[in-house]
């Protein structure tokens, strides 16, 4: 079936709209822009997928998150007797804890703003790191609650998936991009955390 003239024409008008933009511009102004793109650091990777369906004995209703700190892992109850597992990160020694908290509130590609306690420690800290893929907060993330106020703790991604599966961060719950997407996703506001 041919298409109506009109149709034909919209991919020819973006490409000549692209050529435009390249062509409008001096030369010099095309190459320092490509230039400065080249000189930015590679994209972290989203890291690979940990997740697995597991079994898993629990009194824990479907949606409930489960952390077992000495696994290194989160679990996600499914259902009755079924959990996805995550691979993750915990608090290293002197930053972890344990309790039940609730999903607060989610966000997608969060910027960070290190607490005061964290940039007394660490005095170099910016106040704030704007959201994106070199955000240490990562793609996703899901801010901690007990009884209404937060608590600072995170269940988050990285842009460093290689540090997944150690004793490395300052109290949250570490995932790779790809996991905490996932996660993201089949996770609700007011889901109860289990922190063990």
């Amino acid at each position: 079936m041919t298409q109506p003239g009109r149709y034909r024409i919209v991919p020819r008008l973006a490409g000549a709209c692209i050529i435009g933009l390249a062509l409008g511009m001096p030369a010099w102004e095309f190459v320092h822009a490509r230039s400065a793109l080249s000189d930015r650091p590679p994209l972290p990777a989203m890291g690979p997928s940990s997740r697995k369906a597991v079994a898993l004995q629990t009194a824990e209703r479907a949606g409930t998150i489960i952390i077992r700190k000495d696994e290194k892992a989160l679990y996600l109850v499914t259902r009755q007797g079924q959990a996805l597992r995550y691979q993750i990160s915990v608090g290293r020694d002197g930053f972890g804890w344990t309790g039940i908290v609730k999903v607060g509130a989610k966000t997608e590609w969060p910027e960070w703003r290190p607490p005061r306690e964290m940039r007394a420690r660490q005095p170099e800290l910016p106040e704030m790191v704007p959201a994106g893929p070199y955000n240490p907060l990562g793609a996703r993330a899901l801010y901690l609650l007990r009884d209404g106020r937060d608590t600072l703790y995170r269940i988050h991604g990285t842009n460093d998936p290689k540090g997944i599966g150690f004793d490395g961060t300052s109290g949250c719950f570490r995932l790779t991009n790809t996991d905490v997407i996932d996660l993201f996703k089949r996770v609700s506001v007011g889901a109860k955390v289990v922190v063990q």
